[in-house]
């Protein structure tokens, strides 16, 4: 079991940059891999970045790839998303969810993931 909080959200500037932290309780978090989501108002809730429990291996959606970095400190229970260059499409509830397991092969779909946090509100202003 682990227990999965967010905090960084806020609002920026188009083109500005913000980092998301998602910090877990429980233990060997390394055991976990680790998706971020996001949803806008009126659409699915997607996966934008995941990365392996040992922090090898790391995912991208294409609307995300080379602006947003996801990383994580197994030391300190946390994932990171640094978010650069953000647009206001990238305006939506972002949440941090973990698989039941450390190794990915793919960015997954909710479906793969059991445990998620309360999400955290980011919006890009133009």
């Amino acid at each position: 079991q682990v227990q999965l909080v967010e905090s960084g959200g806020g609002l920026v500037q188009a083109g500005g940059s913000l980092r998301l932290s998602c910090a877990a309780s429980g233990r060997a978090f390394s055991s976990y891999a680790v998706g971020w989501f996001r949803q806008a108002p009126g659409k699915e809730r997607r996966v934008v970045a995941a990365i392996s429990g040992g922090g090898g291996s790391t995912y991208y959606a294409d609307s995300v790839k080379g602006r947003f970095t996801i990383s994580r400190d197994n030391a300190k229970n946390t994932v990171y998303l640094q978010m650069n260059s953000l647009k206001p499409e990238d305006t939506a509830v972002y949440y941090c969810a973990a698989q039941g397991r450390p190794l990915i092969y793919g960015l997954g779909d909710q479906s793969d993931y059991k445990y998620w946090g309360q999400g955290t509100q980011v919006t890009v202003s133009s």
